[in-house]
């Protein structure tokens, strides 16, 4: 730690626990996990995911910008994009004066704002090795949140790059963290990467390795304009292949992708020489896939309708809300507690099909065992809220009150 470069806090935790609990605590929540995570409500029964809600690297995340704000009390305090893809969190920092900083036309973080007299908060997401080295040139004092999991991902592309490997990403290209990954490749001379955000994609890519799909270096050119390193050649720059993943991606998909791609260049080069040709390591985090293995255990268990809470644009929220959906099991996913209005017996919430946000009346319908869970950067209050909301709705309240006593 320097005095212009801060990676492990302050050590004012206990300056800042009863503000942080004043904003994000939650007595529903608590009761839930005191009853074994279910909750009896008259004729409705709520089950709450074993993992849920803020992980490890959301929480530092989050008490770093907190005990920034009570080390730096008179000094202007920015943050790179968003701390995590949470509105509620962003819009209290926002309250405690913390500017986000945003992207110009041409997409890159506009920091021309930012002197060497101000305090600069890296993201969960991390950023990268350039937007690092723009801000390390300003000279302001740097806070680095990134999360310890998304660091373990850079170690692992920065070594395929280092030993001539093309680091192949599954995650969505224009995500934060995966901008941030692949950026590490380009540390060495040489280095490349190419983003595949589903198994379509990768089988495209695998196709081409074997020789047998139709799409040719051309075609490829087009549909990973956005998604490759510059200069990208598909013919050069898929013989030796590692895999890596955005930490938030779902699970099962990333296994899917990485043993197709392992699979492919076996074929290729044959069983022998895979290993000189084809790395990879599951590079999801434990965090996310502890949040997965938790809504499957709730799925086995047996809901009729599961609420996921989350950011729209939080990757690991909607990959829960997804992997609800393939089961077959109802699933609404909300951004936040008011996404739920009892007063109209309404709720507002994305499409895990069309991504779009949309609208149900009379959405509660026959439900009465209802799972709740909540991606990573989704604080304990909004989780309680949103139970309390549902109480609301289905004319429950007060006895949700006498359960909660």
């Amino acid at each position: 730690m320097t005095d212009t470069y801060y990676r492990r806090g302050f050590g004012l935790k206990s300056a800042i626990e009863g503000q942080l609990s004043a904003d994000y605590h939650s007595t529903v929540v608590e009761v839930l996990r005191a009853r074994d995570f279910a909750l009896k409500v008259a004729d409705y029964e709520f089950h709450l995911a074993r993992e849920f809600g803020f992980c490890y690297g959301v929480d530092r995340a989050v008490d770093y910008a907190y005990e920034t704000r009570h080390k730096f009390p008179d000094k202007r305090l920015f943050v790179v994009g968003e701390i995590i893809h949470n509105p509620h969190v962003n819009d209290k920092l926002r309250a405690m004066g913390i500017v986000f900083l945003g992207t110009g036309a041409d997409g890159e973080f506009d920091f021309t704002p930012v002197t060497a007299d101000d305090v600069v908060i890296i993201p969960a997401f991390g950023v990268t090795m350039r937007d690092f080295q723009r801000l390390r040139t300003i000279g302001c004092v740097l806070v680095d949140t990134t999360c310890g999991s998304v660091l373990n991902v850079w170690k692992r592309v920065e070594r395929y790059a280092r030993d001539g490997y093309t680091a192949i990403i599954h995650g969505k290209y224009y995500h934060e963290e995966t901008k941030a990954t692949a950026s590490q490749a380009m540390t060495h001379e040489g280095g490349k990467y190419l983003v595949v955000f589903d198994m379509a994609e990768a089988r495209l890519v695998c196709d081409f390795i074997e020789g047998i799909g139709t799409a040719t270096a051309d075609d490829l050119q087009r549909v990973f304009a956005k998604q490759r390193s510059p200069g990208f050649d598909f013919t050069r720059d898929l013989q030796r292949v590692g895999v890596a993943n955005q930490t938030t991606m779902l699970s099962s998909e990333s296994l899917a992708i990485a043993a197709e791609l392992g699979k492919s260049m076996t074929r290729r080069w044959g069983a022998e020489a895979t290993a000189e040709h084809f790395r990879s390591f599951d590079t999801i985090c434990s965090a996310t896939q502890e949040r997965q293995d938790a809504v499957e255990q709730l799925l086995v268990d047996g809901v009729d309708l599961m609420i996921v809470v989350g950011g729209y644009n939080s990757s690991n929220t909607c990959n829960l809300a997804a992997l609800v959906h393939s089961r077959g099991v109802r699933v609404l996913h909300i951004e936040d507690a008011d996404g739920i209005e009892p007063e109209t017996q309404r709720v507002r919430y994305r499409d895990v099909v069309t991504k779009m946000e949309a609208t149900q009346e009379q959405w509660l319908g026959s439900a009465r065992r209802i799972g709740v869970t909540a991606g990573a950067s989704t604080p304990n209050n909004k989780i309680g809220e949103t139970i309390v909301r549902i109480c609301a709705t289905a004319g429950i309240g007060a006895e949700l009150d006498a359960a909660l006593a």
